[in-house]
């Protein structure tokens, strides 16, 4: 940003920014049940109190403002290059936008969007044809949708932390994980044997590496205990 423009108090900047990224994740995800809702909600607040922070008032900034005073002399802790503390703090010297790390998080949103937009038209055909979805991002991991939303919030705090995201974090993947488990018990009463196997053979979050071989499903299945983490389907 221009050293004369001010780097907050910008709430136009606030607000179009944060809508910018909720219609893309409601595009993305197109919420219909209560439990939809909650998840884009949740994903939405994560977005305004970033957002508040990057353009409207640092909170962050503003309460560290003294130790980045003493650590790095001559820095103006209230400009808009230094709101991304990773590169502050490394000693970054060019313009952050264009740092590993920020490069890093790019990529981390990106891909994001991109599961969360491939996740919902493979569930889309699932939900039509009543089957488990097991194509396309749900043939690596039973969550894929809960996953992009991690991974884009995890992309947002390697760009720009706050005290605020930090806290919300733990709080809104712990929110994901429940919401997993309810709709795994949801769609194991609904497809039995079926979401079993995919259970057993699938993890929830995070891809395996390399194959394994299938895996038969339990005589008596607990979709939480089968695979180590926590599908109907997000």
């Amino acid at each position: 940003m221009n050293p004369d423009t001010p780097a907050y108090g910008l709430w136009p900047l606030v607000a179009i920014n944060a809508a910018i990224f909720i219609i893309f994740a409601f595009s993305f995800t197109k919420p219909r049940t209560g439990r939809d809702w909650r998840s884009l909600g949740a994903f939405s607040a994560f977005v305004v109190a970033l957002f508040t922070e990057m353009y409207g008032f640092p909170l962050t900034i503003y309460l560290l403002s003294g130790w980045l005073g003493n650590r790095i002399p001559g820095l103006d802790p209230f400009s808009h290059n230094a709101g991304h503390l990773w590169t502050t703090l490394l000693g970054w010297k060019g313009d952050p936008h264009f740092s590993p790390i920020h490069l890093f998080s790019d990529g981390l949103i990106v891909s994001g969007f991109i599961v969360l937009s491939a996740a919902w038209k493979v569930l889309f055909k699932a939900q039509q044809a009543h089957e488990v979805a097991t194509a396309g991002p749900y043939a690596r991991v039973r969550h894929p949708q809960y996953a992009g939303f991690i991974v884009i919030m995890l992309g947002f705090l390697v760009q720009w932390p706050t005290i605020i995201t930090l806290i919300m974090f733990p709080i809104l993947v712990t929110m994901y994980i429940r919401l997993a488990r309810r709709e795994e018990r949801e769609a194991l009463a609904e497809f039995g044997e079926a979401y079993a196997a995919y259970v057993a053979n699938t993890p929830a979050f995070f891809p395996r590496l390399s194959p394994v071989a299938a895996k038969p499903a339990p005589s008596d299945p607990h979709p939480l205990e089968v695979s180590p983490e926590p599908h109907h389907h997000s």
